[in-house]
């Protein structure tokens, strides 16, 4: 009686389904980038930026590109909320799927992009997702479903850094972070790129603010 009470609560928006946990974890150029547009979709919880693929243990942000890693964000999202595969799909119309060379202005191994499924179910899902976006986007996706790798965090700094308010020093002296950030995403072209790549399918469900708009 008390379970099928729950179910009806549930069913009549009384009472909230319990999240589901789910992981992911891609590579889509510098993770601030990534960090900014993925913690803006509804029904992710958090955002880690890090490092990740590499052959060395604990990568520092002085010592991760020798060591093979590529910047990668670790995303935590509510499985009743948000499936993997359409996280997948607004992640895909957040990058550049064309250049297998980088991401914008960022070039090499370091920042190019990459999904990295934990487990087969996950693997099965992002490949749909990114047969999906090619048809959408009527050429081949670059960006390749690989496995799963080890996750190391990147530094505090670098965490929320898109949005933070800690000043810090640039070539046009003291800014924020949060100036910084706008300043290099602009400079870099990655939304006019995007737009340029996917047209009416770029994901448009990130705030202005972290765009630098």
């Amino acid at each position: 009686m008390i379970k099928f009470l729950a179910l009806a609560l549930i069913a009549s928006g009384a009472l909230a389904a319990p999240a589901k946990a789910e992981t992911a974890v891609f590579a889509g150029g510098c993770f601030w980038c990534v960090e900014s547009d993925l913690e803006a979709v509804p029904g992710v919880r958090d955002v880690v930026s890090g490092y990740g693929g590499g052959s060395t243990e604990n990568p520092t942000y002085k010592t991760y590109r020798k060591g093979g890693h590529r910047e990668v964000v670790k995303v935590d999202f509510d499985e009743t909320k948000l499936s993997y595969r359409d996280l997948v799909g607004i992640f895909l119309r957040t990058i550049d799927v064309t250049d297998a060379g980088g991401q914008f202005c960022d070039r090499g191994h370091t920042y190019s992009s990459a999904l990295h499924p934990l487990n087969a179910a996950q693997a099965k899902a992002a490949r749909a997702a990114v047969a999906e976006g090619e048809a959408a986007l009527g050429r081949e996706i670059v960006t390749p479903v690989e496995g799963a790798v080890l996750f190391w965090p990147a530094e505090d700094y670098h965490q929320g850094y898109y949005k933070s308010g800690q000043r810090t020093l640039t070539r046009f002296g003291y800014v924020t972070r949060a100036t910084a950030y706008k300043g290099y995403r602009g400079a870099c072209g990655r939304d006019v790129t995007v737009k340029k790549v996917w047209g009416k399918e770029a994901y448009k469900g990130v705030p202005k603010g972290a765009h630098g708009s």
